[in-house]
């Protein structure tokens, strides 16, 4: 995919483009530590006649460093990505997003139900299923919530910017573990995502991500019941440690339709199985509408 830089009201993002330029639009949204990048694999195995859209999330990739928390409310990030769509002149369109970037995906798709066509979203709760939430915490709890030290290290004031500066690499790659190491994540991938944890400020904006949660939280709280109206499709990785399969649970209150497909893979599902992630996507997309 070829990428270009869009200005905003909201701020200047990165995106990327590929498939077909005149075809059915899809917005896909990428996570942390991630860039819009992540979809690489991915966009080699969509259907051709479908006209690809990734941009970089404020703070991240090579979009716009900015240091406000507030600004990582991910309803506020929902609203860069509209944006972002309104200034690309699409109206309707599937709708794609992993990890935090399937936060933002729900809270677009809750604020703009009528231009989601389609939904998919992988390896991240569900916003509006209390639930499934308390379910997972429980399960958490009996692990001493281990799998969440990175989001607590990252909340407290200045400890990720004291630390991650210059230590870039071992950061970042540590999150992508054995997969990362042994080449099932491609080794571009991560460079590239090192490199952009490298511009000024990530440390403290990719931090932000995690800051934002207790705002979000108020905001999730009064969500709870609520049904996304359009088809939905989840896909996880089953070898995930931190987003538990009590997540899934109580998942058919929360859509009017929804399809769950499981594949053996970690967190970062798109990137270990992205031919498997794609005919799924193929699969569900209604593309000749």
């Amino acid at each position: 995919m070829k990428t270009r830089i869009i200005n905003v009201p909201r701020g200047v993002f990165n995106i990327r483009e590929g498939g077909d330029l005149e075809g059915y639009p899809v917005i896909m949204l990428h996570g942390w530590p991630e860039s819009s990048y992540c979809w690489e694999g991915v966009a080699k195995h969509l259907d051709a006649r479908l006209h690809l859209i990734a941009p970089d999330l404020r703070g991240l990739g090579e979009s716009e460093r900015t240091l406000d928390v507030k600004a990582y409310q991910k309803l506020e990030l929902a609203k860069d990505v509209v944006e972002i769509v309104d200034a690309l002149h699409i109206d309707t369109f599937f709708l794609v997003g992993h990890d935090w970037g399937g936060i933002v995906a729900q809270e677009i798709a809750l604020l703009i139900p009528a231009r989601v066509k389609q939904l998919v979203i992988m390896n991240i709760p569900v916003i509006t299923n209390a639930a499934g939430a308390q379910e997972a915490s429980r399960a958490l709890a009996a692990m001493r919530f281990m799998p969440y030290w990175y989001q607590y290290f990252q909340m407290q004031p200045g400890l990720a910017e004291a630390m991650i500066k210059g230590n870039e690499d071992v950061w970042v790659r540590y999150f992508f573990g054995k997969k990362g190491r042994d080449g099932t994540i491609p080794a571009e991938s991560i460079a590239e995502y090192i490199r952009c944890y490298a511009i000024q400020n990530t440390p403290a904006t990719g931090a932000s991500y995690y800051r934002a949660m207790q705002l979000d939280a108020k905001h999730w709280s009064a969500l709870a019941g609520r049904e996304f109206p359009m088809t939905s499709l989840y896909i996880y990785g089953t070898e995930e440690i931190t987003i538990v399969p009590e997540n899934l649970n109580h998942l058919e209150d929360c859509f009017d339709t929804i399809r769950v497909e499981k594949l053996q893979a970690g967190h970062f599902v798109q990137e270990e199985k992205p031919r498997e992630v794609a005919e799924l996507m193929n699969d569900f997309f209604d593309t000749l509408t």
